[in-house]
């Protein structure tokens, strides 16, 4: 919603807007906030809104979602109607009689999942048991992808290789700030676990201290 509202203790009611209103004027502003017993407030729409939507502002306790509006039954009206209905916002029209694939797509388009797949090192991607991610409900990022499999997991990823439309290239070499979209493949490349003692012909077959200093000292030799 594209309108400021904030109370104060004192200077009065301040009203401005962006735009020309055609809703809502500065008398009519005065007269809603007074209903609320508010006398000390700063206003400013930056969009042509309703009255509706200034008392939404100001009780504050307002939540709106998403929704889909569905036309059954269009076997039983014209295919003129059957245009009208399904050219309108947020619409969709279906039939008992046929397959609701449109409904779900719909659906899936307007909750903003995105789905991704795993795959394992030296395996085939498992196309069964995607992970639904959604831009509204913890994001879409690898680190949120990360996160949905397991908490622990992020502290592990050393870099992760990305097959589909958000890759630029196949595979991507991708952080954790990389944005998935919808049917990508990801395979999390871990870090290794340290060798101790060193590595390659620099490791370390002894087990008697490493320091001189660490070293026991012998009795010097008699003379």
């Amino acid at each position: 919603m594209q309108i400021y509202f904030k109370k104060k203790k004192t200077g009065g009611i301040s009203f401005n807007s962006t735009l020309p209103l055609t809703h809502v004027d500065e008398k009519l502003c005065y007269q809603i906030l007074h209903e609320y017993k508010i006398h000390n407030a700063e206003v400013l729409f930056r969009e042509d809104a309703t009255v509706d939507d200034l008392i939404d502002v100001i009780e504050g306790n307002r939540k709106y979602i998403k929704c889909v509006y569905v036309y059954n039954k269009i076997d039983v009206i014209g295919i003129d109607d059957v245009d009208k209905l399904a050219r309108q916002p947020n619409s969709v029209v279906i039939s008992c009689n046929l397959k609701a694939y449109r409904l779900l797509s719909k659906m899936w388009e307007e909750m903003g999942l995105v789905r991704v797949y795993t795959k394992p090192q030296g395996q085939q991607p498992d196309f069964s048991d995607p992970v639904v991610l959604s831009a509204d409900r913890g994001g879409c990022s690898v680190e949120d992808f990360c996160n949905h499999i397991h908490r622990s997991l992020i502290k592990d990823v050393k870099y992760v290789l990305v097959w589909g439309s958000s890759a630029r290239h196949y595979p991507q070499h991708c952080g954790l700030g990389h944005s998935l979209q919808d049917e990508d493949v990801v395979q999390i490349v871990k870090k290794k676990e340290k060798e101790e003692g060193g590595r390659g012909r620099f490791k370390s077959h002894t087990t008697g201290p490493a320091r001189i200093s660490d070293r026991e000292k012998k009795a010097p030799l008699k003379t």
